[in-house]
């Protein structure tokens, strides 16, 4: 499987959605299999798209690249910060960040989800989460002891002077867990009154090994993993997990 972190720079919110097109373009002819674009891609903290409008666009690229897995980090809908993956034209999983970052005083702009999501695709199971969900184990223990998870994907608004931060969770909660765990973070932002520089992409597999990128963005995953690990939390890791915090 060959997966896109898009290294996407976030300008005008009606810009965006054009570009996304030209982006999904780019990694389709580099020989991706799956897309992912960053949290809040279209619009940052400050800017505004109608759900509507994303979703007709979503829509129509998905369903012009039907064999293709797009995560299209998240947009606020429904006073949510939600992530939405399609495939064949479909939504085939949603989820609505967990653990806000309150610093920044998302709990003042969304409602807090209130479950993990996973999908089934033709890599396995995918799990998803959101930027600072990845500082709390539970949320990809959840993913991975009860959704079997085999890939993590995390979408990020990431600030580049914590970027080792972000770098050593993503391989943290790839080696506790042995899974795959990719983060796509937003590379920059310029809207107007917002700017922001964003930490680093990165794809983790089971043994914590960085994959290097291939062409920039584009990263190549063994599915299912042939590596030996050597302890699978799948097989001698605690019962119990709270399944009431995770649904397909």
């Amino acid at each position: 499987m060959k997966i896109w972190l898009s290294r996407w720079v976030t300008g005008r919110p009606q810009d965006n959605l054009r570009r996304t097109r030209e982006e999904l373009e780019r990694a389709f002819s580099a020989g991706a299999d799956a897309v992912v674009f960053p949290e809040l891609f279209l619009t940052g903290y400050s800017g505004i798209v109608e759900p509507e409008e994303a979703r007709r666009c979503f829509s129509e690229l998905s369903g012009d690249n039907p064999e293709k897995l797009i995560l299209f980090g998240t947009i606020s809908e429904e006073n949510r910060n939600r992530a939405l993956m399609w495939r064949g034209g479909k939504e085939v999983l949603s989820y609505d960040k967990v653990n806000l970052f309150l610093p920044n005083g998302e709990d003042r702009l969304w409602e807090r989800g209130d479950h993990y999501s996973a999908a089934e695709t033709p890599f396995g199971r995918v799990g998803v989460v959101v930027c600072n969900d990845i500082r709390f184990p539970e949320a990809s223990r959840v993913l991975r002891m009860e959704q079997k998870i085999g890939l993590l994907l995390v979408p990020a608004w990431w600030p580049w002077r914590r970027n080792g931060t972000w770098r050593t969770l993503l391989r943290a909660r790839a080696i506790e867990n042995a899974i795959h765990v990719a983060g796509c973070c937003v590379s920059s932002a310029d809207l107007g009154g917002e700017k922001f520089s964003g930490a680093g992409n990165y794809l983790f597999d089971p043994l914590g090994n960085e994959a290097p990128a291939i062409d920039d963005s584009l990263y190549e995953i063994d599915l299912p993993f042939r590596g030996e690990v050597l302890v699978d939390p799948l097989k001698v890791g605690p019962a119990g997990c709270p399944s009431r915090l995770c649904r397909s």
